[in-house]
């Protein structure tokens, strides 16, 4: 046991992830998958079979379980008000980058925030500041539609994946920024790919070999869905694979240093308590303390 927050940046640790937050994201990660891929096991008869009538659905399932997850971590960890102002800040800062980019060659500068920001504060802060930085994002410009639930889990997925890498404590300097230089320019391609599978069941019945074929079997489908992907989007993913790394190799080392520091200052998992000053009077306020509980 120790007082005081540590004094480098090794002992800016991130938000821990414990029982019920493990629990919390298992659930709203196997709703997420069920919900991207359910239509390509869909038969051809179905009602729906497309994401345009689940998405609403999926919307309503997703906000109380990011809520679960919030409140798992405050149980597991203790964390407080400072984190939540912080989890406002970085999703306020993510849905500013957003507009910066969109729209062009597929250049959006959030993402190697996203990537910072889930390798400092851990995977379960990570997950919900993907998610309600797109949300916020989506309100911002106006691009609300049957996407957005999928835009947010993809997020959550995007910044949960960073939070997960190893070397946490360990890894610094070029070293880190390379491995999160990789993870990016891969995940960037990989949250491209996710929602492109969200967007490509909507095209049905138009005759191409690209289009998604309801009740088709699954290896046709998936053959399909690697020629939409190739054809479509794989420019727009590789330019913000490339946006990720450069920025990340850039200004990277000094956004983890600012993460880090303040993330050591605002000490999350400090615990408070009162003590009686020595030699007080009587009905005289306690002296608060700070303590730090580290892993054995």
């Amino acid at each position: 046991m120790r007082a005081g927050p540590a004094k480098t940046d090794g002992g800016a640790r991130p938000v821990r992830l414990g029982p019920r937050s493990v629990t919390a994201l298992v659930l709203v990660s196997v709703i997420g998958v069920i919900a991207f891929c359910w239509p390509l096991f869909a038969d051809a008869g179905s009602a729906v079979t497309s994401h345009a009538g689940d998405a609403p659905w999926l919307f309503a399932a997703l906000l109380p379980l990011l809520v679960a997850v919030v409140v798992a971590t405050i149980a597991d960890c203790g964390m407080d008000a400072k984190a939540v102002a912080m989890l406002g800040v970085l999703a306020a800062v993510g849905a500013a980058l957003r507009p910066l980019g969109a729209g062009t060659a597929g250049l959006e500068p959030m993402f190697f925030l996203m990537v910072l920001s889930g390798r400092v504060l851990g995977p379960g802060f990570g997950f919900v500041l993907g998610s309600v930085t797109m949300f916020a994002s989506a309100l911002l410009t106006g691009g609300v539609g049957p996407w957005m639930p999928f835009q947010m889990l993809s997020m959550g997925w995007f910044t949960m994946g960073a939070g997960l890498l190893p070397g946490g404590r360990g890894l610094r300097g070029r070293g880190e920024l390379l491995m999160l230089s990789a993870y990016g320019f891969v995940a960037a391609f990989a949250y491209g790919t996710v929602m492109n599978l969200q967007g490509w069941v909507l095209l049905q019945g138009m005759g191409s070999g690209v289009s998604f074929q309801p009740g088709a079997p699954l290896r046709e489908n998936l053959v399909r869905f690697l020629a939409y992907v190739l054809a479509t989007s794989l420019g727009w993913d590789l330019g913000r694979a490339a946006l990720t790394v450069v920025l990340t190799l850039t200004v990277g080392g000094t956004l983890l240093r600012a993460l880090r520091r303040a993330t050591r200052r605002a000490n999350f998992e400090a615990q408070v308590t009162f003590k009686a000053r020595e030699g007080a009077a009587p009905g005289e306020a306690p002296h608060r303390t700070y303590v730090t509980y580290e892993p054995e």
